[in-house]
């Protein structure tokens, strides 16, 4: 999501970012996990991605 909508759009997800510039924010069930680098941000939810299904995701 973008930095207007997104962290009420990711709060809603199992999974989800929102960005702004040049950073970003990892949600996890509604809840505020982790603030990261705008370049963390993909490695990271695919990382978060794995760990809840067990099943490896594309490498960016």
């Amino acid at each position: 999501g973008c930095v207007v909508n997104g962290p009420g759009e990711a709060r809603e997800a199992d999974v989800g970012v929102a960005g702004g510039r040049g950073k970003g924010i990892l949600f996890k069930k509604g809840e505020r996990i982790e603030s990261l680098a705008e370049t963390d941000l993909l490695r990271r939810l695919l990382m978060e991605i794995e760990s809840m299904t067990g099943e490896k995701v594309m490498d960016p």
